[in-house]
């Protein structure tokens, strides 16, 4: 009986073919996450959209757009997520950055398609609009 040698996994064996890293497997051409579809707006650079981060991202988000040299930032959130927006807010202008404030608030009920079921459902969203 002869042994077998240890084979280095990080070797190739002339079985293997050799992939090119740069090249692409499916058939679909390279999207470019600059490009919007006809359908998506342009952000705004001075809005900040919350969802499931930590609160304090948001909140260093927001100083920094007030520190760029903006007049105001806008911070939006829908569902369950407006508590978080409601308190990014709240921290930025009680803890942070005092001389900003609280110029507007509103509130509106947005309808959203399900993509399994293919029904709408109402989504409560808030849009707290601070400046200095």
């Amino acid at each position: 009986m002869s042994e077998q040698p240890v084979r280095d996994p990080n070797t190739r064996t002339s079985e293997q073919p050799v992939r090119d890293p740069n090249t692409r497997t499916s058939e679909q051409p390279p999207r470019d996450p600059n490009t919007r579809t006809s359908e998506q707006p342009p952000r705004d650079p001075n809005t900040i959209y919350v969802g499931k981060k930590p609160v304090m991202n948001y909140v260093l988000a927001c100083l920094t757009v007030v520190q760029s040299g903006a007049d105001s930032v806008t911070v939006k959130a829908r569902g369950r997520t407006i508590s978080t927006a409601v308190d990014v807010a709240q921290i930025l202008t009680k803890r942070f950055a005092t001389d900003v404030g609280i110029k507007n608030i509103a509130i509106d009920t947005e309808q959203v398609k399900s993509v399994e079921t293919g029904q709408t459902s109402n989504v409560s969203s808030i849009e707290i609009i601070m400046g200095k």
